[in-house]
């Protein structure tokens, strides 16, 4: 039975992802319940389970009225007592079965956005929440840059046909900074003309891959050249390490 992965849209640029067959279905971050529900009536499917990549409250805040809709499913999530519902707690190395689904996905904790962060790594595809973006990652609100440069580094070493599924559609604002970084990389400016397609026609940019953002992302980009000299440019300083790089441009990314 073959698994299929839609996005189902929620506030202005939300996307709650959909693993499902046939008759089971699980979601990933559901910040709101209503638009998980009308998709499951709709295509008469039952939600088997819940993925939880961090407690921010636009992936968590439908949690609780889905848990009232379907009854006791499992939850999975990070170690935060703040995600209350949370009845699967997972650590990094840690493995999940969807029964439902036959899919299995590994642990990787990616501190950084936040300090709870996870991700879940398996069947080709990567669910990494608010800490990789398509030509960005996420701001830091709770870890520091060396957190985040250790993560961003451990999803950009996972295989390069891994379907990267991001849960916000930043993916042209996170173009316009990546092109003032890197003005010349031509496979960011291709990619540019297709997302600018693609929204035209309000289609998502997602999935990505780790190729793609390999070759158009500047934070997976912190040991290249061109990224060091705009970053010199830009701050009228050198950086000596790959980590201060990204700091930087982080920094950068902030204020732009």
């Amino acid at each position: 039975m073959s698994i299929k992965v839609t996005a189902i849209k929620a506030f202005q640029d939300n996307y709650i992802w959909c693993l499902y067959n046939d008759k089971h279905c699980y979601v990933v971050d559901p910040g709101d319940a209503q638009p998980v529900i009308d998709y499951c009536q709709a295509n008469q499917l039952v939600l088997s389970g819940i993925l939880v990549t961090h407690h921010h409250w636009d992936h968590t805040n439908g949690i609780a009225e889905l848990v009232n809709t379907y009854g006791e499913i499992p939850i999975y999530g990070p170690h935060n007592p703040n995600i209350a519902l949370v009845n699967v707690r997972l650590s990094n190395g840690d493995s999940v079965s969807l029964k439902d689904l036959a899919l299995s996905f590994k642990i990787i904790e990616i501190p950084g956005h936040t300090l709870d962060h996870i991700a879940y790594f398996g069947e080709g595809m990567l669910f990494c929440g608010d800490t990789l973006f398509s030509a960005g990652c996420g701001r830091l609100f709770e870890g520091t840059p060396e957190q985040m440069y250790h993560s961003l580094n451990q999803l950009a070493a996972l295989p390069a046909d891994t379907k990267v599924y991001c849960a916000h559609e930043y993916t042209l604002a996170n173009i316009n900074f990546a092109l003032a970084v890197e003005p010349k990389n031509t496979a960011l400016l291709e990619h540019h003309h297709w997302a600018k397609q693609q929204r035209a026609a309000e289609l998502s940019t997602l999935p990505s891959s780790i190729e793609q953002e390999r070759a158009i992302n500047p934070f997976l980009r912190c040991d290249e050249d061109g990224v060091k000299q705009a970053l010199k440019q830009h701050w009228q300083m050198s950086f000596d390490t790959n980590e201060h790089t990204f700091a930087a441009l982080r920094r950068w990314k902030d204020q732009f």
